[in-house]
């Protein structure tokens, strides 16, 4: 008999890699490429002095890096010409989870998908996580229930616990947010 516990848990592992933007352009004749933020700020991204390019995920140092218009401007280590970065195009960077230091209560969007909903009081399953929405205020997860999605917003008075290692979540949902649910 399979153990669902097991694979499910096997299935969410936590991947090293993760995407934090993509290299849609280059920028001067001298090798800087512009980079579009697939995280919460450009300044985010711009403090790393390593990155990882591409499917290989090889490791590459960051010489400079600057908030422009909303895209980050990176000059990285070995690209200095225009025809060097243009080879760059369309590639993913990625980070190092270790390379990062969360605060308490922050979690990567990566890691919050799939993660089963629970109601904390009474132990009724909402769904699982299947997008987080990021609205600007706050964000908002998107449950998908047994009969149909629902959109959760992610502040402390309903976000009660968040369990990464054991992919659950406990919610105090907003009343009438569930009703038809069960």
């Amino acid at each position: 008999m399979l153990n669902i516990t097991m694979i499910r848990k096997e299935l969410f592992m936590q991947k090293q890699y993760l995407e934090i933007g993509k290299i849609i352009n280059v920028h001067g004749l001298k090798g800087e490429i512009k980079v579009i933020p697939w995280c919460d700020s450009v300044d985010f991204l711009c403090e790393f002095d390593k990155l990882y390019i591409g499917d290989k995920k090889e490791k590459i140092e960051v010489e400079n890096a600057r908030n422009h218009k909303n895209m980050a401007i990176l000059k990285l280590k070995g690209i200095d010409n225009i025809d060097d970065a243009n080879k760059l195009r369309n590639l993913i960077l990625y980070i190092n989870r270790d390379d990062v230091e969360l605060d308490e209560k922050t979690y990567f969007i990566q890691d919050l998908i799939g993660l089963e909903v629970y109601d904390v009081d009474t132990g009724a399953y909402y769904g699982i996580i299947e997008e987080v929405l990021q609205t600007g205020a706050n964000d908002v997860y998107n449950i998908k229930g047994k009969n149909k999605s629902y959109l959760v917003p992610a502040i402390a008075d309903v976000i009660i616990e968040t369990d990464i290692q054991n992919a659950t979540m406990k919610i105090r949902p907003l009343k009438g947010l569930f009703d038809d649910e069960n």
